[in-house]
Parts: C-alpha cells; sequence; structure tokens
C-alpha cells in the first residue's frame, strides 16, 4: 500500500463528504455563515473524520449513516480553534499558513462563527435520524453516537479541558504533571477519542470493543498534543503554518516545558505503542488505519 497515496485519496473523499453539509451562504447573517464556512474551509489533516470513517470501515460499517457524524465532528473541532485563536484566549493571527477568523472577521465575528458551528455540528448530526431505511437498532445507535459527541465535546471534555487551560496560563492554578495530562486528555484527546467511538459504535461494536477505542483514542490524542507541543520548538512557519514558539511568547506551559525535549519524544513513542497494540490485536485489521494513526504522531506539521 502506498499510504501516502492513500490519505490523499481519502482526504479528497472526506473534504467532499463533509462539505455537503456546510451552510449556504445567504441570507441577512451571510457574513456568519461566510466566517464559519472560512475556518471550516481553511484546511486541515481532517483527522478527526478520517478516524471516524476508517473505525466504522474496522468494524463492517458501509452505511452513509456515519456521514453526518464526520461533519459534525469536523465542525466542532473548527469551532475549538477558531475560538482558541482569539485574543482572549491563545491571540494567535494565523493557523494553517492563513490568517485567523478573528483576524479576517473580528473578534465578536469569529465568536459568533464558533458558536454557529458548535449549534450547527449537532444539528447536522441528528440528521442521521432521517436516513431512509434504519432499523430500531441502527437508530438506537445514532443515538448513543450523539451522547459520545455531546460528553466528549462538552463540560466533561474539550471544554473541561480548555477552561483548565485558560486558568494555568492566567496563572490561577499551579500546573503540575497531574493536570497537564488533564488538559491534553481533555482538550485534545477527547474529540479523537469521539470519533473513534462513533465509528466504532455506529458500525455495531460491542462496548467493550468501543472502550478499547476510547483507550486508543487516549494514547492517540496525548501523543498528538506532546508532538505539537515539541513541534512548536523545532518546526519552521512554513513546516508547521503557525508561527514557531507561540506557545513560549504566550508565556504557556507545556508538555516539553514541564518534562523537557528527550522525554517528550520518549512518551511520545511510548503512547504510539500503546495505540497500535490496541489496533493491532484485532483480527479484523485495518492497515491504513494503523499507518494513520503513525503518521499523525510522527508528523512534522
Amino acid at each position: 500500500m502506498d499510504f501516502q497515496k492513500e490519505l490523499q485519496i481519502k482526504v479528497h473523499e472526506v473534504e467532499k463528504t463533509i462539505g455537503k453539509y456546510l451552510p449556504k451562504e445567504e441570507g441577512f447573517q451571510k457574513s456568519l455563515l461566510e466566517a464559519m464556512n472560512y475556518g471550516f474551509l481553511a484546511g486541515g489533516k481532517r483527522l478527526r473524520p478520517l478516524l471516524m470513517q476508517e473505525c466504522y470501515r474496522l468494524f463492517g460499517g458501509r452505511s452513509e449513516v456515519i456521514e453526518p457524524f464526520m461533519a459534525a465532528q469536523e465542525m466542532i473541532h473548527t469551532y475549538s480553534l477558531i475560538h482558541d485563536d482569539l485574543p482572549a484566549m491563545d491571540n494567535d493571527l494565523y493557523r494553517r499558513g492563513k490568517k485567523t477568523t478573528h483576524a479576517v472577521y473580528g473578534e465578536a465575528m469569529a465568536i459568533l462563527a464558533g458558536d454557529g458551528l458548535l449549534n450547527f455540528a449537532f444539528e447536522t448530526a441528528c440528521k442521521a435520524f432521517s436516513f431512509g431505511g434504519l432499523s430500531e437498532q441502527e437508530m438506537t445507535r445514532v443515538g448513543g453516537a450523539l451522547t459520545i459527541l455531546a460528553k466528549k465535546a462538552g463540560i466533561y471534555g474539550m471544554i473541561g479541558g480548555q477552561a483548565v487551560d485558560v486558568e494555568a496560563e492566567k496563572r490561577k492554578l499551579r500546573l503540575d504533571g497531574e493536570k497537564l495530562l488533564f488538559i491534553h486528555a481533555h482538550k485534545t484527546a477527547a474529540l479523537i477519542q469521539s470519533a473513534m467511538m462513533i465509528g466504532a459504535h455506529l458500525a455495531g461494536a460491542d462496548e467493550e470493543a468501543v472502550k478499547e477505542l476510547e483507550k486508543a483514542g487516549y494514547a492517540i490524542g496525548i501523543a498528538f498534543q506532546i508532538q505539537d507541543d515539541i513541534l512548536d520548538i523545532t518546526s519552521t512557519l512554513e513546516e508547521l503554518g503557525k508561527p514557531v514558539g507561540s506557545d513560549e511568547k504566550n508565556d504557556k506551559l507545556t508538555y516539553v516545558s514541564v518534562y523537557g525535549l528527550e522525554k517528550s519524544k520518549q512518551d511520545v513513542e511510548r503512547l504510539s505503542k500503546e495505540a497500535l497494540d490496541i489496533l493491532r490485536k484485532r483480527q479484523e485489521r485495518n492497515e491504513f488505519l494503523e499507518e494513520l494513526v503513525v503518521s499523525l504522531i510522527t508528523r512534522r506539521k
């Protein structure tokens, strides 16, 4: 398998799938819809919908019912980035080599664009209920997938991690290793867990299998964030798509600043192995999914 070629094909397919669910830029609130779509279409790896799709296929899923959840997951991720870039948060003017939403549309509209994407994500996911031909069991799975999506994105998931991160940056909390892992587990890993769990759940995986993917998603998410922290000090603007050293500039405590560069690299390798061991022990294998995990954790941008 030529992984890079396969990745390019699959990302293109994901782009077409999730793009179908974007709002039309019309009406008196057109500026809001433009700002929402600007953030959504600004590029990116499409990691979460891709992971969701591949986990769905890993467990034999073939229906289009996964599609609105793929779009919803990426909308939630995009809204979190729009808000993360705001002056009240990280105050970044560039992401993925392009100006951030608030730099283009202003702070107020960027806040509303994030709010709009979060709400529209659940409106989009609920469209799965209207798919024709779903059995009662499949309808129940859609409800379960919505529960996973809501919890992992909410106060016990990503938003909870973001809150602790904000307090830590303002020095209202003394950040230690335990709090740092809490932030990474909730702010970053939660949406990766959500994507993998929803994919498996919608395909009919049992509870034990879904929990195993939740563990794998945790390991992938933590490793992904540590690698992000590493790249912030070792990469370049061209590779990273945003200013290098922004964490230090913003006086932000990271895994690297707490544990050092060498231990950070070792932990990325350890966590990567944990995630891959979970995926490889299944009788059914998804070689592309395994290669995807490796590529994400060892990425340079």
